[in-house]
């Protein structure tokens, strides 16, 4: 399954009131494995940005005076996002601007909900942790993903953190890719795996069984995991 993880920063609240998208940030996910791939955009907004917005993300009119206008990356973004299921925080607030920018066009682009399937990552933070705090620097800290680069808001960023975390939230990464290989539209690694064969006549390994301290340690640890993951944790489920 593909999925794309959003972000957008803007020029304030309400595209009804025309402020506008000023960045896009997407990461790619294969089968629940970050491909590598990814999208991001500064987009030139043709109006002032609010000062409240400056000082939650750091972007000024002056950075983006040549950038480009939204009607010309549009095609490039949606070629991106595909049929892909979104995942983003806050979706009603992403998509709602995604979708005024679009109409705005007339292009008869249609919705992003016509193409893609919306997972909020807020809504499922809040199901999960009801009467807790679920915005994504509280979900950093619940579930230990550095965001310590994140003095500012920025779509690219946030879309990487937002990763991590739903990928953590919803029972962790599958597969994880090598640091630096590429990965191709299947979701796997380019070239072969190289087999490394162990030598038979190693000496008797030494086996060091747990103490009881450490196996209560253990145990104490998978109930921890299996509460954070709702019940998901493998190791403590009964064998077929």
């Amino acid at each position: 399954m593909r999925q794309v993880v959003l972000d957008t920063e803007t020029t304030g609240l309400e595209p009804e009131q025309g402020h506008k998208i000023i960045e896009i940030g997407c990461v790619e996910l294969f089968n629940r494995k970050l491909t590598g791939r990814h999208y991001h955009q500064y987009i030139k907004p043709m109006r002032d940005i609010d000062e409240g917005a400056i000082e939650v993300h750091g972007i000024t009119t002056e950075m983006l005076e040549d950038k480009p206008v939204f009607s010309q990356i549009v095609d490039e973004f949606l070629e991106f996002i595909g049929d892909a299921e979104l995942v983003i925080h806050n979706a009603p607030f992403d998509v709602g601007f995604l979708n005024h920018e679009i109409k705005a066009l007339r292009r008869g682009l249609g919705t992003i909900e016509d193409r893609c399937k919306i997972l909020d990552t807020l809504v499922f933070a809040r199901r999960k942790h009801p009467g807790q705090k679920n915005n994504l620097d509280a979900l950093c800290k619940r579930y230990t993903v550095d965001n310590s680069q994140r003095d500012l808001h920025g779509a690219l960023l946030d879309a990487e953190i937002l990763a991590d975390v739903y990928l953590i939230m919803t029972g962790g990464q599958t597969n994880l890719a090598l640091s630096g290989n590429q990965v191709d539209g299947s979701g796997g690694a380019e070239g072969e795996e190289q087999v490394v064969r162990i030598a038979t006549d190693r000496p008797r390994l030494k086996v060091l069984r747990a103490s009881e301290e450490e196996l209560a340690q253990h145990e104490a640890k998978l109930t921890t995991v299996d509460k954070v993951s709702g019940g998901n944790c493998l190791w403590l489920k009964s064998e077929p």
